[in-house]
């Protein structure tokens, strides 16, 4: 396809990356050849999200390499890969966002399925694995995320993930967020309802291995819930008013039962009562106080992230 030929749309790929030094050179190689068959300008955006490894040394050799289309950050400390696409968004410079993870289990090659999916008319397309490339405990952990996300998002189960492409100028949305807990997908949803998806071939992970651990993805769901939702509020209400009819029918019940055959010995069942509605109570003031936390965080005025250093001329540094 050559210059005259290409549609007139430009993006900005950004990529998160965190221990990717070995994975990071291949993925860029092979955006470096896609993308030019699918836009007439681009750029990718590497966010070194304080890796461990030389990382950084890698992403800096990478721009060097290619000062045109390569641009680079480094954030002061790891605050998270939601973060730091986050970060990435904010510095984009194209009218359509594609963000991946960097290791190589998004494959580049995939990218004309989302884009002819987006021409559509969607603002968001997301890039769903026909078959879940981790072990099984990771694909539940994944897939109950994703169910309690599609609740909260009005979406399906599996139209979700860190594959996606969207409009860029969907962030305005979200231009004043700054909390330190950061999950982008709702964000999304705060800009616009058009949602999208189509089904890609996801590679399995050779090199190195998943950041993500069960507690992580447990994390993230109660994050989800609490912080960009207030249905588990709802929730506790819901049960709440359960249990306080559940108890008037043991009151009215205890009243017929003394009226009509007298006071009868009753421990078991009464340690039985008050157990349940503790629980219930406890249950409540743990959802009440997952929000105060949000709350907490949100006035703390942590930042969302901080950039260290870049290796380019464009990038800045936002909160």
């Amino acid at each position: 396809m050559t210059n005259e030929t290409l549609p007139k749309q430009n993006a900005s790929v950004i990529i998160p990356v965190y221990n990717g030094a070995d994975t990071i050179i291949l993925l860029t190689d092979r955006l470096l050849k896609e993308l030019p068959k699918l836009f007439s300008e681009y750029e990718i955006i590497l966010v070194d999200d304080c890796s461990d490894d030389d990382s950084w040394n890698v992403l800096k050799s990478l721009q060097s390499a290619h000062p045109e289309i390569i641009r680079t950050m480094h954030l002061a400390r790891n605050y998270g890969q939601h973060n730091a696409t986050l970060c990435g968004i904010r510095a984009a410079r194209y009218e359509i966002c594609i963000t991946m993870d960097d290791d190589l289990q998004h494959p580049p090659e995939q990218l004309p399925l989302l884009l002819e999916e987006f021409n559509k008319g969607f603002d968001v397309v997301y890039a769903v694995p026909k078959k879940m490339p981790h072990s099984w405990w990771r694909n539940l952990g994944s897939r109950m995320t994703k169910i309690v996300l599609g609740k909260i998002m009005g979406m399906r189960i599996r139209e979700m993930g860190a594959f996606r492409m969207f409009r860029t100028d969907l962030r305005d949305a979200f231009a004043s967020y700054s909390s330190p807990e950061v999950y982008v997908d709702p964000l999304l949803t705060w800009g616009t309802k058009k949602f999208s998806h189509v089904y890609v071939e996801e590679d399995k992970r050779e090199i190195g291995k998943s950041n993500y651990s069960l507690a992580r993805l447990v994390k993230a769901s109660l994050l989800i819930m609490t912080g960009y939702s207030t249905v588990p509020l709802r929730i506790a209400s819901l049960i709440g008013f359960i249990f306080m009819l559940f108890g008037l029918g043991i009151l009215i019940y205890v009243l017929v039962v003394t009226l009509t055959q007298g006071s009868t010995p009753g421990f078991p069942f009464l340690a039985s009562i008050i157990s349940i509605f503790a629980g219930v109570q406890l249950f409540t003031l743990g959802i009440i106080g997952e929000y105060l936390a949000r709350v907490y965080e949100r006035s703390s005025e942590r930042p969302t992230y901080v950039v260290r250093e870049t290796a380019d001329n464009f990038a800045e540094s936002r909160e």
